[in-house]
């Protein structure tokens, strides 16, 4: 168990002035962190401001930069072993915490996944069951929550991944996804996430184009041979069976076939080449982490 002492409190926060100061008192009331850093994206509001009334350590970004870089921010300022991260939306019980930190040490990250029920909208629910079955098609094992932004880590291991966290939403996604592939021990924690106090800064219809390219994104950056192999055996296949057919039918083999296994070929190279650049994207990190152990 990760003494609260050694682990440090990360709210990404931008325009929350209705919940984050409850939020910050809460989470003082439970234990005695390392400390609790609010990052005021760019807020309109009194955000920061009461942030800092409530006792939390607040960095303000001049202008709004994406909740992936106020994380970021987060993780270099932070100053304990481990990072706890929580929205300041009020979702997130400040009690879960400490049930969270209870597991690291064991485990390098600790997700608070939360129940189906407690998405937003029907519509949210279904992203995010599409979401968390694509991470497990991708990793090979079950994964009950991707996008929840209630997690801890080692502050050591979130720093080999700050060069591949993007600034916008999906920074929960890349951060599972690169735990899983480093190797590094990754758990579950079950919690009830409540409504959250003012207006969601997603929406689903402005979003969705955003939410498709962070799907390819995701398969193309951490096991792209798991979208290339399929591709490619379809096209094999259609080929041959096209120019099985025409070989029946006229006795001659048709230049489309030919262009589909041609193609196939094409595009399970590319899955070998895309491989062997995701693997080089996760080697640096691993002997830095490697050298620091020694």
């Amino acid at each position: 168990m990760a003494d609260p002492s050694s682990v440090s409190i990360v709210i990404p926060a931008l325009d929350e002035a209705a919940a984050v100061g409850d939020l910050v008192r809460r989470l003082r009331a439970a234990a005695a962190w390392r400390d609790v850093l609010v990052i005021d994206d760019g807020s309109s509001d009194a955000t920061g401001e009461l942030a800092r009334a409530a006792g939390a350590r607040v960095v303000r970004h001049p202008y709004r930069k994406g909740n992936g870089a106020a994380v970021k921010t987060g993780i270099r300022q932070s100053e304990g072993d481990f990072i706890l991260i929580l929205d300041a939306d009020g979702q997130h019980a400040p009690e879960d915490a400490l049930r969270i930190a209870a597991r690291l040490g064991e485990y390098d990250l600790v997700i608070g996944a939360r129940a189906p029920s407690t998405h937003a909208s029907p519509a949210r629910r279904a992203g995010n069951a599409a979401l968390n079955l694509l991470a497990g098609y991708l990793t090979g094992r079950p994964i009950p929550d991707l996008t929840s932004g209630f997690r801890g880590a080692r502050r050591a291991c979130l720093r080999e991944f700050l060069h591949l966290l993007p600034n916008g939403f999906s920074t929960p996604t890349t951060t599972t996804l690169a735990f899983l592939r480093a190797g590094y021990s990754v758990a579950f924690e079950p919690i009830d996430a409540r409504r959250r106090a003012g207006r969601s800064k997603i929406r689903f219809g402005a979003d969705g184009a955003r939410f498709l390219l962070i799907l390819l994104t995701i398969v193309t950056v951490f096991s792209p041979l798991r979208l290339f192999v399929p591709a490619s055996l379809v096209s094999f296949a259609a080929g041959v069976s096209y120019g099985i057919w025409n070989v029946t039918a006229s006795g001659r083999i048709p230049n489309g076939a030919v262009l589909l296994i041609l193609f196939a070929v094409l595009v399970f190279l590319v899955g070998l080449v895309s491989e062997q650049v995701s693997a080089l994207r996760f080697a640096p990190p691993g002997r830095e982490r490697e050298r620091e152990d020694d």
